[in-house]
């Protein structure tokens, strides 16, 4: 494979975990050789990458053959000399910078950067459009992309003076562009009605979201749909970052505690069940204050959206973690949701068997259970409900359901699927 140019550095051709994510993303390869030119380590300065107009390196194909197959395995000689594959790495990104690396305690080393982007076809005479997007990537799943939103420019700029490392970029979080995002949201059509005779009687909807990243679905409930947010993140260094690059606000509407999702959730299950001197043991990220006043009744959620996942290179991702699809768990979460609330999870299943174990055990917990499928080939998106769907309020009077249906793609909500 041949090492884009200008992208020596980057963390899915500099590192181990990176090689593996190359390798376990070529079906039938056991051995891939990276060609590239000569690496270099400089983060002091943040340099531009673009993609090269004109990049075949046929003339190297010849000139490295002989090299190519002195290091194939002998097998492959059995039935003469063999053809050595060779393999492009392609992506959508036509430039990209650096903002800043960091270290988590949790997450590790992580980069955020700025990168434009392809979308759209330039086939049949169509014209590819450009984005810009935010991302923030970890060092130990490099080709997994943890937190991406879309950003325009500071200032308005003539669109032919607008491009990567030429003007500064802020936060545009009125949509989610991360592909299983919008599904998620998508799945509080189910209690719609049941949202909407609680802004009717003055309340806010509450949700609890379990995995912070970079802070695009936080954002996007509270600024688009008016929810009082709860995050849980691990690391507060990525909290820092989320608040510095992603565009996530910190005040009374949007409360982030650092600390383990499961000891969260069980604690809040705790307190929810009555039990006032179960202790968090976790830290507010905002100033520290307690997350609930005592006097605070109704201190349920009426949706838990849960943004987890188990990642290492030799194994993959999986999402939610084995750990958090336990039945005490779940049976916790249960207690934290209000009589008609949904749990909205994104999965990424390594095999059938976990998939089905999965839909078992929140079949056993739950009423009903409903399902997106993505449809990018990884990810789905499970929805399970406290109660029967049902709705008290028409379509054309539910003010929540016609600002869903405004700032999410209704083609989610007509794929929900019972099952």
């Amino acid at each position: 494979m041949f090492v884009p140019e200008h992208r020596e550095s980057d963390w899915i051709f500099s590192t181990e975990s990176g090689h593996l994510q190359l390798l376990l993303s070529s079906p039938g390869v056991s051995r891939l050789i990276l060609v590239g030119n000569p690496l270099i380590n400089d983060h002091c300065l943040p340099s531009v990458f673009r993609r090269p107009i004109n990049n075949s390196p046929h003339g190297l194909e010849v000139s490295l053959k002989p090299l190519l197959l002195a290091l194939s395995p002998k097998s492959l000689f059995k039935t003469g000399i063999p053809e050595i594959p060779i393999l492009r790495y392609e992506d959508n990104v036509v430039c990209s910078v650096v903002l800043e690396h960091c270290v988590g305690s949790f997450a590790g080393e992580m980069l955020v950067e700025d990168v434009e982007i392809e979308s759209g076809s330039s086939e049949m005479g169509e014209c590819s459009k450009r984005e810009f997007r935010r991302r923030l990537r970890f060092k130990r799943m490099p080709n997994l992309i943890q937190t991406e939103i879309r950003v325009v420019p500071e200032e308005d700029f003539g669109s032919d003076h607008v491009g990567i490392g030429k003007v500064d970029f802020r936060p545009d979080i009125q949509v989610l562009v991360h592909p299983y995002l919008a599904p998620m949201v998508a799945g509080l059509s189910l209690i719609s009605s049941c949202i909407e005779e609680r802004i009717r009687r003055g309340f806010r909807p509450k949700v609890l979201c379990i995995g912070v990243g970079g802070g695009a679905l936080l954002a996007f409930l509270k600024s688009q749909l008016g929810f009082e947010v709860v995050g849980v993140e691990a690391d507060e260094e990525v909290l820092r970052v989320a608040r510095r690059f992603f565009g996530l606000d910190g005040n009374d509407s949007v409360r982030v505690i650092v600390g383990d999702a499961i000891n969260v959730i069980e604690k809040l299950a705790c307190r929810a069940n009555g039990h006032n001197l179960c202790s968090f043991g976790v830290n507010e990220a905002e100033n520290g204050n307690c997350l609930y006043d005592r006097n605070d009744i109704n201190n349920k959620f009426d949706a838990i959206m849960v943004d987890l996942d188990s990642s290492d290179a030799m194994t993959g991702t999986v999402a939610p973690p084995l750990e958090f699809v336990r039945k005490h768990v779940l049976l916790a979460a249960k207690l934290v949701l209000c009589d008609f609330g949904v749990l909205a999870i994104n999965v990424i299943s390594p095999n059938r068997s976990f998939y089905e174990k999965l839909i078992h055990d929140l079949r056993e917990v739950f009423h009903d259970l409903y399902e997106i499928d993505i449809g990018n080939g990884e990810n789905f998106v499970l929805v399970a409900t406290m109660s029967a769907t049902m709705s008290s309020i028409s379509e054309c009077d539910n003010s929540f359901l016609i600002r869903l249906r405004l700032v999410v793609s209704g083609v989610y909500m007509d794929s929900l699927r019972k099952i």
